[in-house]
């Protein structure tokens, strides 16, 4: 290693923790790459010890190694230097390194470790925790902050709708036990997350039922405190017993209020105080407390004119509107979750099994990979697996939201909570407990849910400071109605505060600003619609492996389609054979071919291979085999080579080196008339002479061109990308309704990611729509990738978005979702913070110059307050009315 100046210069080594998946591969690629001097980017994974080796090569006239781990540090990797290198540069690097490394979106089994530089290990453990007690952005803030304080821990995230937090943490260094103190330490519960749909519901009914338990102490309190108090007031409310107007009893019934439904805000608080955190809590707590503590001043001491008013009924009121709205919150939080609860119990609770050859029945979780899984008419399928005896129908609606039953034979895989219907089989079981499609699904809806996208990461830093935001308004609101404007404004000559004291005037003001304002909702907001977007794209097939990918979907303008298997069917067919040789019948070319072909894996092959046994031909053995990727292979049998492929990998080797001569020239124009006809052709030499042509097709899917067409319709451009030869791929194009000057063709597997790059260095936003397989890298370059008809294999690591349906149209149902759900969190948003721009200037008084009368009281900006979450959270769930198809 060379330092000259503080720089390296050449090729470096740099070490990345927390990088755990394809997803975190291409996010430091993609940070690299645009900065100014990186010449070359290349990135291997460790996904054992979750670690990224990045070899990079910069103009350190340009940039230096400090920039480079700037960069990579804003994508919240932590970068570090081999310890090899760490010694030579130990006073070099800026900051420490250390810090918590980024949550990985894509693969929770190998979230992030953001270990120390130089003694990364494996080892690291993820703790998912229920977490009761919060109540607002503020909270979910104070508890990650907290967490990532405790020595051991690397990561944490909160989501406060699913009141779930996942800790990724050093078991040497922290224990389960400690991390769940910490938690509690703050004021807030934690325990081990609950995973069966029964526990789930039961806590969602047990939060909802403890919320109305207190709603109804406080109103039952309250409706009597306030209508005495009031009654002292007002002559109208004459009908009221006088007993109630008595302040000793007014004192006891409120005091019976506080340390009763309220007692959740005081003691939330006071922890939260305890720790130096702020939340939701505090502002309700001070709030009440401050309106409490004066009356009951005022109850047992006289301060003189101006301090003898009551104001229990505040106390009251602020308790039940609050108290209501977290009722409510409860509630329409519960409904947000739904997708995952019906997930969850689409799971059977028993199965049988044959052991030791006698039918047994037991518990799902008890069913091994091997089992032999009896399934009758009617019932769910326990497991994932593939069947050895019987045959049926199975409704498969659940997985790939096709109403159509599918025929099973025996060789056909079964998935896991799909509903048999008609006739008996057995399966062996290859998938079962976690490794389930079903419980791969939960998990990936669930991890969407917990995960944050930048949107709602922003949103939460404003919310965390929001508190200390109100509390500095509300002092100064105090201070300016206590030291000017209740004299230059003339409060006390107003009819509405005829003989109020300055003090209790200003602290109305200020009780009144700590109430109406509403962190919750703007915590609410993101994670809320989240919620609810990602459970309708679990119903329709669409799964969403993170907040970011459902963010960068809506702002795409070009999307590209791999051609085979994705707006092809992917099954092709050999149609004909072209003999050019006379030397050789059509029999003897199919054999050599089905024998060279036997040993590819390409699609085309196959297509060869199958066409030549449906008339009885069948591979044999051949001496030797090569393949060249995407261009065709070459192998030896019976002294013969034979080679077979593209007609530039024929002339390359030889084949086709006459020049234009007549049969080469017949050859082209034999080619051209196939390739126009929509047919992919395929070469076939022997020993240099070329022996025949296959002509074999891929049919276009029912669904491409309608899927094209209102992609276009949306404004996006659709681009066709793939490695077959420029006339096959316009007459594919064209009959999908794709513009021809869109059309990517001859492109070799290694090279897609190229042609993306391309078309997003031309500014476009792109989405990538492949197999997930062979278009792998591509998917990781795109901005969004997106994997399609990935049936019962959903572990695609590749891609942000996952489409279990083989369905083109499901890309544009996936786009409008992210469309539906980024305009829903926006809207939220906005209200959120429309709602807290508009009224904290009103409750602090601004507009009493011209109304000489205070426009929100305390009582109704604690209605104003708990309507603002509930008005999220429904407006959230509105999304489950629109049609995204």
């Amino acid at each position: 290693m060379i330092l000259t100046g503080g720089v390296f210069i050449g090729t470096k080594t740099i070490g990345v923790s927390g990088m755990s998946c394809d997803h975190c591969v291409r996010a430091v690629d993609k940070a690299l790459s645009g900065l100014d001097g990186v010449s070359s980017v290349q990135i291997q994974l460790d996904t054992e010890q979750q670690i990224g080796t990045v070899m990079i090569v910069f103009d350190e006239t340009k940039t230096d190694l400090s920039a480079i781990f700037d960069v990579i540090r804003q994508e919240d990797y932590e970068p570090f230097l081999p310890d090899s290198m760490a010694a030579d540069s130990e006073n070099f690097l800026p900051g420490s390194v250390g810090s918590a490394a980024q949550t990985c979106p894509l693969n929770p089994a190998l979230e992030n470790t953001g270990k120390i530089s130089g003694s990364i290990q494996s080892g690291d453990e993820k703790l998912v925790l229920k977490i009761e007690g919060m109540s607002c952005a503020a909270c979910v803030l104070n508890i990650e902050k907290t967490l990532l304080k405790k020595a051991g821990v690397y990561s944490a995230v909160v989501n406060l709708s699913l009141k779930k937090g996942t800790v990724w943490y050093d078991p040497k260094a922290v224990t389960p036990d400690e991390i769940i103190d910490e938690i509690k330490n703050i004021g807030y519960t934690a325990s081990a997350a609950l995973q069966k749909s029964d526990d789930v519901s039961a806590e969602l009914q047990k939060d909802a039922a403890r919320q109305r338990n207190n709603f109804i102490a406080a109103f039952i309190l309250g409706i009597p405190v306030i209508l005495g108090n009031m009654s002292l007031m007002v002559s109208w409310l004459s009908f009221v017993p006088e007993f109630l107007q008595n302040k000793y009893l007014l004192f006891l019934l409120t005091t019976i209020i506080i340390i009763g439904p309220a007692r959740q805000y005081f003691t939330g608080a006071f922890k939260g105080l305890k720790n130096g955190l702020a939340d939701m809590n505090l502002l309700i707590a001070a709030g009440t407390g401050c309106a409490y503590l004066v009356s009951v001043v005022s109850t047992f001491w006289n301060l003189g004119p101006g301090y003898g008013h009551l104001y229990y009924e505040t106390v009251a009121m602020l308790v039940i509107f609050v108290t209501f709205g977290k009722y409510l919150e409860a509630k329409t939080r519960g409904k947000t979750s739904q997708a995952i609860q019906k997930l969850m119990k689409l799971q059977p609770k028993t199965s049988h099994v044959l052991r030791d050859g006698v039918e047994v029945e037991i518990p799902v979780e008890e069913i091994l990979i091997g089992d032999t899984v009896i399934v009758r008419p009617g019932e769910k399928i326990p497991a994932d697996g593939a069947i050895i005896s019987g045959s049926s129908v199975v409704d498969e609606s659940m997985l790939t939201g096709e109403s159509l039953p599918v025929e099973k034979s025996v060789g056909k895989k079964v998935v896991g909570a799909t509903q048999n219907l008609s006739g008996s089989f057995q399966f062996r079981a290859e998938k079962v407990g976690e490794d389930t499609v079903l419980s791969q699904i939960i998990r990936l809806v669930e991890d969407a849910q917990t995960n944050k996208p930048p949107i709602q990461k922003l949103a939460d830093k404003v919310a965390g400071n929001f508190i200390v935001a109100v509390f500095v308004i509300a002092l100064f609101a105090f201070l300016f109605w206590f030291l000017i404007g209740y004299d230059y404004f003339d409060v006390s000559g107003s009819a509405a505060f005829f003989g109020i004291s300055p003090f209790m005037f200003s602290l109305l003001i200020a009780i009144t600003v700590l109430v109406i304002s509403c962190p919750c909702a703007v915590g609410l907001a993101t994670p809320a619609a989240i919620m609810v977007g990602t459970g309708m794209g679990a119903e329709n097939g669409i799964l969403i492996r993170g907040g970011d990918g459902l963010e960068k979907a809506q702002s795409l303008k070009a999307v590209v389609f791999d051609k085979t298997g994705t707006l092809t069917k992917g099954k092709p067919k050999l149609i004909d054979v072209v003999l050019l040789n006379p030397a050789f019948s059509r029999n003897d070319v199919l054999q050599m071919a089905a024998t060279a072909e036997n040993n590819s894996e390409h699609p085309l092959g196959q297509a060869i291979v199958k066409g030549a046994a449906l008339e009885n031909i069948f591979p044999q053995n051949c001496s030797s085999f090569e393949a060249a990727s995407g261009k065709g292979i070459k192998s030896e049998i019976d002294g013969h080579v034979v080679l077979i492929g593209t007609r530039r990998f024929l002339s390359e080797n030889n084949v086709f080196d006459r020049g234009v001569s007549a049969p080469d020239l017949a050859i082209d124009s034999q080619i051209q008339t196939l390739e126009s006809g929509g047919k992919t052709v395929v070469l076939m030499a022997v020993d240099s002479i070329p022996a025949a042509l296959f002509s074999i097709a891929d049919t276009l899917k029912e669904t491409s061109k309608e899927a094209v067409t209102e992609l276009l319709k949306m404004g996006l451009f659709v681009y066709m990308l793939t490695g077959d030869n420029r006339r096959t791929a316009l007459s594919i194009a064209q009959a999908a309704n794709i513009h021809s000057e869109n059309v990517i063709s001859e492109v070799l597997p290694a090279h897609k990611a190229e042609k993306i790059r391309e078309i997003q260095d031309s500014g476009l936003p792109v989405g990538m729509v492949g197999d997930g397989i062979n278009d792998a890298p591509a998917l990781i370059q795109a901005d969004v990738g997106i994997a399609m008809g990935a049936g019962t294999d959903i572990a695609i690591e590749s891609a942000d978005i996952i489409l279990i349906r083989d369905n083109p149209k499901d890309v544009t149902t996936a786009i409008k979702l992210s469309r539906l759900t980024i305009r829903k969190i926006k809207q939220n948003l906005g209200w959120a913070f429309g709602y807290n721009a508009i009224g904290i200037p009103i409750a602090a008084g601004l507009l009493y110059p011209l109304t000489h009368t205070v426009l929100i009281s305390p009582e109704l900006a604690a209605a104003f307050m708990a309507l603002s979450s509930v008005s999220v959270t429904l407006n959230s769930l509105l999304m489950k009315r629109s049609k995204i198809k």
